[in-house]
């Protein structure tokens, strides 16, 4: 089965959208397993846009194993 590789990126988009989102309405930082919970999403997926979102420093940690956007 392929996989359309733009539709693949969107995907990514609206996840890390949604992390962002999530983070930003909880008002305080959260761990990835509270953004999982609070999303109803998968792990694995919350774990990529955690990643990518801390590569692109749109998330800082301002205590151990909790993030928040910058």
């Amino acid at each position: 089965m392929m996989t359309d590789l733009g539709l693949d990126k969107q995907l990514d988009k609206t996840m890390k959208e949604q992390v962002l989102q999530t983070m930003r309405e909880a008002g305080r930082p959260m761990s990835a397993g509270d953004v999982t919970k609070a999303l109803g999403a998968d792990r694995k997926a919350v774990d990529k846009a955690f990643a990518e979102l801390k590569k692109e420093g749109a998330i800082v940690s301002p205590v151990r194993c909790k993030w928040e956007p910058k």
